[in-house]
């Protein structure tokens, strides 16, 4: 292993241990009352803050409960819905699509495995990762959305821009039995301490880690 590498695995488990005191129990802020509704607030959350997904599923999730129930929705009244989501015609065809395959070939029970959720419209690397680590405690991958990658490129434990393979550069710096707290507790890293727009973060507890990273900000979409 090079003197580099060395370096970063440090760096990842100094961030790993702090994640793990400030976060310590993943939980996701979508709300949800069934685990199939998770699944939904997971499509409908691409591209779109958890606040505005909670707002808009309050109403939708008395009227859909069940993988069926979704399966049933007309798709121009729930895309009438969600209209107020992005990309929400994508996300109609996305969220049907998968409710109708998960009650026709799963009984309605949201599938257990990285490789079923991925087979499903709207579910990808990242989303599936999330639903098997908040519904079935199964953390098999480190998901990574805009703030993984942003700290993943601030903390410079990665260089690549593409998510998966950013996933797969920080599975590879950390333990699996720590790759829960990354993804959650990053996420509530960068919305309640360290949000994206540059700013003075020296003081902050992971760039207090990696000073460097004060004076990182990569551009992420």
């Amino acid at each position: 292993m090079s003197h580099r590498e060395e370096d970063r695995k440090e760096r990842a488990r100094k961030i790993v241990a702090y994640l793990k005191k400030a976060y310590p129990k993943p939980k996701s802020e979508l709300t949800y009352r069934t685990p199939f509704q998770f699944l939904v607030s997971v499509i409908l959350s691409a591209q779109c803050t958890d606040k505005v997904v909670n707002r808009v599923t309050e109403p939708l999730y008395k009227k859909y409960r069940t993988a069926s129930d979704f399966a049933k929705a007309k798709p121009a009244v729930f895309q009438k819905e969600i209209s107020s989501i992005p990309f929400f015609r994508n996300k109609t065809k996305a969220i049907l699509g998968a409710a109708k395959i998960v009650a026709r070939d799963f009984k309605g029970r949201v599938p257990e495995t990285a490789t079923a959720l991925i087979a499903l419209p709207g579910i990808g690397y990242k989303t599936a990762h999330v639903i098997l680590g908040e519904l079935y405690e199964e953390w098999e991958g480190i998901p990574t959305d805009t703030h993984v990658k942003r700290f993943a490129r601030r903390f410079e434990l990665s260089r690549n821009t593409d998510l998966k393979k950013i996933s797969h550069d920080l599975e590879a710096l950390i333990p699996k039995k720590d790759w829960k707290y990354v993804n959650n507790g990053l996420v509530l890293y960068g919305r309640y301490v360290c949000p994206a727009r540059p700013h003075d973060c020296t003081k902050h507890p992971l760039t207090q880690i990696w000073p460097r990273a004060a004076n990182i900000w990569p551009k992420i979409r």
